[in-house]
């Protein structure tokens, strides 16, 4: 020590680094409240900044309240150096971590006002999150003496090995963002695959797709392949879908009449059901002389895929009753067999005469 450490000096030591927590810990239930107030605004904006000073006002007042307390007491050297060099660290891994955070934040607001859904992408913001905290690492290795350029030679040697060894995760996230990239999938967006799984997308993370079904179930489907399948989005380019219902009738029936009710009936269910489009004209269209009946589809539609169930439920029951009402015939299959009732030849020609 340059000079004797009294109880003085040790005790305004102590009060600088207790008044510096004390202090964080005010600053971070005050900021908190705040961001609780901001959360109930339109504004995602003001959100992030609260909760942004909410993470680093305890870190920085305890950093500052240390740094007081090294001023008072005035260590003498190797001891004022490490600890310094502890405090710088303690710096830069503090602002590393927040830009990180922040920058996460801003690509994840970003993200979700560009698809406009309530889920993000989280491969970009684990991406973000990851390069900004890795350059925050080296800089802390150099802060504290550590000298980078061999490690960076390190790691340019080992990379060639690791990308070998992770050829399906580097192949799994470099698909997820060329699908992100190409806009052709978006999370919140609803899709078919050709295996015949079929719902929401929640997220496309670094290694795979997340598809949660109507059901609630969730299907996993690593990126590689989801970029290499072919897929159905009925997101794109509209989220409005047409439904077609294949319907049929008595070949006795007068085609004129069927379609009169069929059209009233889906034009009530297209003004009266959730999810339908109140300005669709439905259309009918005949196209089959089917064996027992002759076959044509409704064309309906909704304002989002998943409501195409409720309709067409709907539409069937308003359509059988209003059929049953009408006297119009649904026939069951059926088939016509026509036995022959002449009598067998019994004649027979003698081969041994």
């Amino acid at each position: 020590m340059t000079q004797p450490m009294d109880v003085m000096s040790f005790a305004i030591a102590s009060a600088c680094l207790v008044g510096g927590v004390l202090i964080g810990i005010v600053l971070r239930t005050l900021f908190g409240r705040l961001a609780q107030r901001a959360g109930d605004t339109a504004s995602r904006w003001d959100d992030m900044w609260w909760g942004l000073l909410r993470q680093i006002a305890l870190p920085a007042a305890g950093i500052t309240g240390a740094w007081w307390a090294v001023g008072v007491l005035r260590p003498q050297e190797p001891v004022r150096g490490f600890v310094e060099r502890v405090l710088l660290a303690a710096i830069v891994l503090t602002v590393s971590l927040t830009i990180a955070g922040l920058a996460a934040n801003m690509v994840r607001s970003l993200t979700l006002s560009r698809s406009g859904v309530a889920h993000s992408a989280s491969i970009f913001v684990l991406l973000t999150r990851g390069t900004i905290v890795g350059v925050g690492v080296l800089v802390l290795l150099q802060s504290i003496g550590i000298s980078v350029a061999p490690l960076l030679t390190a790691l340019g040697v080992g990379g060639l090995a690791v990308a070998l060894a992770l050829q399906d995760t580097l192949r799994n996230l470099f698909a997820g963002i060329q699908i992100l990239a190409s806009k052709k999938v978006q999370p919140g967006d609803y899709v078919r695959l050709d295996t015949g799984e079929e719902g929401y997308v929640d997220d496309i993370n670094w290694r795979n797709t997340t598809v949660r079904q109507l059901s609630g179930n969730i299907v996993i489907v690593p990126n590689a392949h989801l970029a290499d399948t072919v897929m159905t989005n009925y997101h794109q380019p509209a989220e409005e879908m047409s439904v077609s219902v294949q319907v049929g009738v008595s070949y006795d029936s007068d085609l004129d009449e069927v379609e009169r009710v069929t059209l009233e009936v889906a034009r009530d269910v297209m003004q009266t059901v959730e999810g339908a489009m109140p300005d669709h004209e439905p259309l009918i269209r005949f196209n089959t002389f089917a064996d027992s009946r002759i076959n044509f589809s409704v064309i309906l539609r909704a304002s989002q895929p998943a409501a195409q169930f409720v309709i067409v439920h709907e539409f069937i029951k308003r359509l059988h009753r209003r059929y049953r009402a009408e006297n119009i015939e649904i026939p069951y299959p059926s088939r016509e067999l026509v036995l022959s009732t002449a009598a067998p030849n019994t004649d027979r020609v003698d081969l041994t005469a």
